[in-house]
Order: structure tokens, then sequence, then C-alpha cells
């Protein structure tokens, strides 16, 4: 496996009842496991997009190295951000 970046997950947006209690500024760092806490639901959306950053490839969009999706829970939706960290020099 490549060499891990850590990415930022955080909270940007919530509307309703997160039934897992997420809320605007919630953060984990995530590089190589399950960040504790989050919902399975909501990570098992962004796992696709958190391993594209994990690995070091690159986004599509205007920034590629972050990316913005929504949890599945559309009447309760959590927007989370990610965003792939530098690695120090």
């Amino acid at each position: 496996m490549p060499e891990a970046h850590d990415v930022v997950i955080k909270v940007i947006s919530q509307k309703g009842i997160c039934h897992a209690g997420h809320k605007v500024g919630d953060e984990w760092v995530v590089s190589r496991g399950t960040p504790a806490g989050i919902c399975l639901g909501a990570f098992h959306t962004l796992y696709p997009s958190l391993l594209t950053l994990i690995i070091g490839a690159q986004m599509w969009g205007a920034d590629p190295d972050a990316s913005v999706i929504a949890c599945p829970d559309s009447k309760n939706p959590v927007v989370f951000e990610m965003k792939r960290k530098p690695k120090a020099k």
C-alpha cells in the first residue's frame, strides 16, 4: 500500500436530527483506520473518496486535495468536508 496521508473529516453542515449526534464542527483525523464515533452509514458513503485522499490520488473538482459529501440520510443530511493534510517536509 502506498504511504498513507492524513485526512481531516469535518462536519460543515447538519440539518434536521442526526441520529448519530454529529454536529457542525465535529472533526476526525484519519489515515489507516475507521475513526471512532463516526456514523457507519456516513463512513460507508465517505469511504471511496476518503481512500482516494489517503493514498495520495487527486480528487476531481476544483480542489484535488478535498471533497465534500453528504451522508445518505436525505431527511437529516450531514455534510462532511474531507481535506488531505500536507505532508511535513
